[in-house]
């Protein structure tokens, strides 16, 4: 299956500036390795997919995944959750979902004669939002707090989430009935976008193979995940990606793909300095997953497309024209020099 979220890569890439180990991945690639393998007993390929996920729970993103019902979209988070020993939770978003649905509130216990806090689901570490457009705004927004600082406020009080915490929020690309667009400034807390699409024949026959069909069937596939690491071995690696080299031309490579799509003309509202910020994280754990200690060109422009295909806006006339956000981003990509 064609990756939608990669490019062909055919550019000559720089030497690093000072030796590097040919083997420098360390923790991150040995937590990936395990991890895709464990996810692999109820997943049949969706690798890229995985990739992503690992690499926003390792930089404190969150991740929107898009894509038609039945492609395991659920299963995927379980699956994550379980071999991270991650408490995992769920939340299927509807019209009349509240904002206490999601954080809790607090309940009066008439025997004790005062008030006590039942939490919601989002006191956990790995967050379902199923179907997150299907809510409005005011619940869409009771998540903004969450995913940007890791605590919520109930009756004014800060409370601290459990670390690390992800959100990966599902939507349906083609039923719009019933649905709300989600605000630009929630947009712009997701690291990645992740579309999945439908599996290719060997593919299929492979999850026909694995899973019988029924829920007794995928209770036990995942109760064969074993847990291949610790939330605090998560916040290690984090440290070992802060510690990966990017050379000042890469950087300023990095800034000008970025601002390219503040001038481009089927371009609405380009991305923000947040979003190089974002990319800069990510492309130094997409180095040590590749076993490297420093970030080539190819770290970048291969996260272009999930991290900025929901942070853009094409211009009404663009969008008439029939253009494609992916498209142009990859032309974007394409305009700026790569450093040699």
């Amino acid at each position: 299956m064609n990756d939608p979220d990669t490019f062909d890569h055919d550019d000559g890439v720089p030497a690093p500036s000072e030796e590097a180990s040919p083997d420098s991945g360390g923790l991150l690639q040995e937590l990936h390795g395990a991890l895709a393998e464990q996810v692999g007993r109820c997943i049949v390929g969706q690798q890229e997919a995985i990739r992503l996920l690992f690499i926003s729970l390792v930089a404190g993103g969150h991740v929107l995944i898009e894509g038609v019902p039945g492609l395991a979209k659920t299963t995927l988070a379980r699956s994550l959750a379980e071999s991270l020993a991650l408490s995992f939770g769920r939340v299927q978003f509807t019209p009349d979902l509240m904002p206490s649905d999601i954080l809790g509130t607090q309940v009066f216990d008439f025997q004790k004669g005062s008030f006590h806090l039942v939490e919601g689901p989002v006191f956990t570490q790995v967050l379902l939002a199923d179907e997150i457009n299907r809510a409005p705004a005011k619940t869409q927004a009771a998540l903004l707090e969450a995913m940007q600082e890791g605590t919520i406020s109930l009756d004014g009080k800060p409370r601290r989430l459990p670390q690390p915490f992800l959100v990966l929020a599902t939507q349906n690309p083609i039923e719009h009935e019933g649905t709300y667009p989600l605000p630009e400034a929630q947009l712009d807390r997701f690291l990645f976008k992740v579309v999945l699409d439908y599996p290719e024949i060997e593919e299929e026959i492979r999850i026909l193979e694995m899973h019988r069909g029924d829920a007794e069937g995928l209770r036990e596939s995942l109760g064969e995940i074993q847990a291949v690491t610790a939330a605090e071995d998560l916040l290690r690696a984090r440290e070992e990606a802060f510690a990966t080299r990017l050379e000042p031309g890469l950087r300023r490579y990095l800034i000008e793909l970025i601002r390219a799509t503040r001038d481009h003309e089927s371009i609405l509202h380009g991305a923000s300095p947040r979003a190089a910020l974002l990319l800069q994280l990510a492309a130094r754990i997409a180095a040590r997953l590749e076993g490297r200690d420093y970030v080539i060109p190819d770290d970048i422009k291969g996260l272009l497309l999930p991290l900025l295909r929901h942070r853009i806006f094409l211009t009404a006339t663009a969008e008439v024209e029939g253009a494609d956000l992916d498209e142009v981003i990859r032309e974007v990509a394409d305009g700026i020099p790569v450093p040699r």
